[in-house]
C-alpha cells in the first residue's frame, strides 16, 4: 500500500510540475503586439474558428456512431493557429501544407465544408475524390497542398512551393509572383531531418515560407519536454540565421499579429520565419485514443484558455460585436455542418472499377 501511495504522490507532483511549466512559459511569451481587427475581420475570424470547432465536434459524433471510419485526428483547441495564420494570408494566392490533423486547415483555406466532410466519408464528392480520407485532404483550387500521414512529409513540399514562387519572380520575371507558403506541423516533427534540412535551404535561398509549429505539448503519447533537448523550438531558427518567434497559440489575435509580420518579411524577399505557437488539443491524439496519459490538471489549465472564449471576450469588451450576434453565427455554423453531413451521406461512393484513377497526371 505504501508503494502505491508513493507512486500516486509522485504522479501528482509530476502533473503539478508540468502544469506549472506550461503556465510559466506562457507567462514569459513575447510582448509583441497582437493584431488589431475591425468588426468585419473579427466576425470573419470568429466564424472561421467556430466552423472548425463545430465541424470537428460533428466528426467525433459521426465516428462514435459508426458512420465514419479510418484514422481521424481532431483539431479542437488549436483553432487559433489555423485561423490566425491562414486568415492573415491571401486565399487562392498563397499556399498551405498541412498534417494528418488537417480538417480545419482545409476549412480555413476555403475548402467547402461539404467537400471536407464528403472526403471523411470516402465519397466521390470529397475534395480528394474519396481517395484520401481524413489525413490526405487536397484542393488545387484552394491551394491546399495536402495533408500527410507521416510527420514532416509536408515540409519539403511546402519548401518546393516557396521555391516556385521565388523562381517565377526572378527567372521568369513574373512580378505578381509573390505568394507565400505556410507549412504546418507539430512539435513531434521538430527532431526530424526534414525539418532541419528545409530550414537550412529556406534561409539559404531566402524563400517566402512560414514554418508554423503547432506545439500542443504532446507527440501522440510523448510529452514534448521529454523528447527534445531544447523545448523552445523557435530558438532553433537561430542556428540558421532565421527569424524565430514564439506566440500564444490560444490567442488568435496574437497568432495573426505574428503571422502578419512573417508574411510581410516573406513578401519583401527577407526570407522565412519559424513561428512556434503554444497551443493544446482538447481531445486525444486521435478518436481511437482514450487520452489517459495527460493529467486532469493539465487539461484544465489549457481548457481555461479556450481560444474561442478568449476571442469572444476580446471582441465584446471592445464593443465590436455582441454576444447575441456570436450566438447567431454559431447557429448558422451548426446548420452548415449539418448540411455537410447530409450532403456527404447522400453522395456517391467512388466506383470500384476506378480504383486507380487519379494516380497518373493524365487522369486529372
Amino acid at each position: 500500500m505504501m508503494q502505491s501511495t508513493n507512486v500516486t504522490n509522485q504522479e501528482t507532483t509530476n502533473n503539478i510540475s508540468l502544469r506549472s511549466a506550461h503556465a510559466e512559459r506562457v507567462s514569459k511569451l513575447s510582448t509583441q503586439e497582437p493584431a488589431q481587427v475591425n468588426r468585419e475581420t473579427g466576425l470573419k475570424i470568429f466564424r472561421d474558428m467556430t466552423l472548425g470547432r463545430r465541424f470537428e465536434d460533428k466528426c467525433a459524433e459521426m465516428y462514435y456512431r459508426g458512420k465514419m471510419f479510418g484514422f481521424v485526428h481532431l483539431y479542437n483547441g488549436q483553432e487559433a493557429v489555423s485561423s490566425g495564420v491562414i486568415c492573415a494570408m491571401q486565399q487562392k494566392h498563397d499556399w498551405f501544407c498541412s498534417t494528418y490533423r488537417d480538417h480545419v486547415h482545409a476549412l480555413s483555406a476555403g475548402v467547402p465544408a461539404r467537400e471536407v466532410m464528403s472526403e471523411l466519408f470516402g465519397k466521390e464528392s470529397g475534395c480528394s475524390k474519396g481517395r484520401g480520407g481524413s489525413m490526405h485532404l487536397f484542393s488545387k483550387e484552394h491551394h491546399l497542398l495536402g495533408g500527410y500521414a507521416f510527420i514532416g512529409e509536408g515540409i519539403p513540399v511546402a519548401l518546393g512551393s516557396a521555391f516556385t514562387s521565388r523562381y517565377k519572380k526572378e527567372v521568369f520575371n513574373e512580378k505578381g509572383s509573390n505568394s507565400v507558403t505556410a507549412a504546418f506541423f507539430g512539435d513531434g516533427t521538430c527532431n526530424n531531418g526534414q525539418f532541419y534540412e528545409c530550414l537550412n535551404m529556406a534561409q539559404l535561398w531566402k524563400l517566402p515560407i512560414l514554418f508554423v509549429v503547432e506545439n500542443n505539448k504532446w507527440a501522440i503519447g510523448m510529452a514534448h519536454d521529454r523528447a527534445t533537448s531544447d523545448p523552445e523550438i523557435w530558438r532553433k531558427a537561430n542556428a540558421f540565421g532565421m527569424k524565430g518567434e514564439e506566440v500564444d497559440g490560444m490567442d488568435v489575435l496574437a497568432v495573426r499579429g505574428a503571422a502578419q509580420r512573417a508574411i510581410e518579411r516573406a513578401r519583401a524577399g527577407e526570407g522565412p520565419t519559424l513561428l512556434e505557437c503554444l497551443t493544446y488539443r482538447f481531445r486525444g491524439h486521435s478518436l481511437a485514443d482514450p487520452d489517459e496519459l495527460r493529467s486532469a490538471e493539465e487539461k484544465d489549465f489549457w481548457a481555461s484558455r479556450d481560444p474561442l472564449k478568449l476571442l469572444e471576450k476580446n471582441l465584446t469588451e471592445k464593443d465590436l460585436v455582441s454576444s447575441k450576434e456570436l450566438r447567431a453565427i454559431e447557429k448558422e455554423i451548426d446548420q452548415e455542418v449539418a448540411d455537410a453531413v447530409e450532403f456527404a451521406i447522400g453522395s456517391a461512393d467512388p466506383k470500384p472499377e476506378e480504383l486507380t484513377k487519379y494516380i497518373w497526371a493524365e487522369d486529372i
